[in-house]
């Protein structure tokens, strides 16, 4: 599989509900990095950290949080992805780097807008 085709299974199997299939794309020592000066926000090393931490958090943060992919711009290794986000007071734009070595995600930076973000968290 391309970095790009495993980045976005990643978000098929989020959209799905399947974290156990999220996960297994994630190297155990993944850096994860939330921008931004949030309650979220922080870096997070490893899938349980970061379901933990962010994931498992969102609907709460942002009710009817949602995320639609706009473009994917991609290489060998990595992706970026452009994506429109929407929740209850919130509508955004976003940008997800991923690194991909070996057919896994060894990298994640998720550039928000964070003041945007951060004027509609709810926890």
């Amino acid at each position: 599989m391309t970095a790009e085709e495993i980045v976005l299974g990643g978000y098929a199997s989020y959209v799905q509900g399947d974290m156990e299939a999220l996960g297994s794309i994630y190297h155990p020592e993944c850096k994860i990095t939330l921008n931004g000066n949030h309650a979220l926000s922080g870096v997070y090393i490893g899938f349980d950290a970061f379901h933990e931490g962010i994931l498992s958090k969102l609907n709460t943060a942002w009710p009817d949080f949602n995320l639609e992919i706009q473009k994917v711009v991609s290489n060998e290794t990595d992706v970026v992805v452009f994506l429109k986000l929407t929740a209850t007071n919130l509508e955004s734009r976003s940008i997800h780097h991923f690194v991909v070595k070996d057919g896994l995600q060894v990298e994640f930076n998720i550039h928000d807008d964070s003041q945007l973000a951060a004027a509609a968290i709810q926890i």
